[in-house]
């Protein structure tokens, strides 16, 4: 019996944090993407806290334009605020996502505003 689209996600998922782990030094860049909305957290995975977050819903985040725009608005957004709370350099978590369109626009974004990955 064929996987589901969320099945074969959560299989890339799996697989991909296995060998990534995110910590206060260099945290895990964790991105979620929905039909309408896109999320972003940088996480401490030992301690097992959210470090900063952004997404499209925020109000301090340019939501006008195509998805993709506003996914590079994000990114720009996460970079900012991480930043602010002296991070630097950061580890990529695609959640599972194929690294194409709005993902790759976010992570484009936070390169743009300055993050390392």
């Amino acid at each position: 019996m064929a996987l589901t689209k969320v099945e074969k996600r959560n299989r890339i998922k799996r697989r991909v944090r296995g060998k990534i782990s995110g910590s206060a030094v260099l945290p895990r860049l964790s991105v979620f993407k929905s039909n309408k909305e896109i999320y972003a957290q940088l996480v401490d995975d030992k301690e097992g806290k959210t470090l900063v977050s952004a997404s499209s819903r925020d109000k301090g985040v340019d939501a006008k334009g195509t998805k993709t725009e506003i996914s590079t608005a994000v990114g720009k957004a996460i970079a900012e605020k991480a930043k602010a709370a002296g991070i630097e350099n950061i580890v990529f978590d695609r959640n599972g996502f194929v690294y194409h369109g709005r993902v790759k626009a976010l992570a484009d974004g936070a390169r743009e505003a300055g993050l390392k990955f």
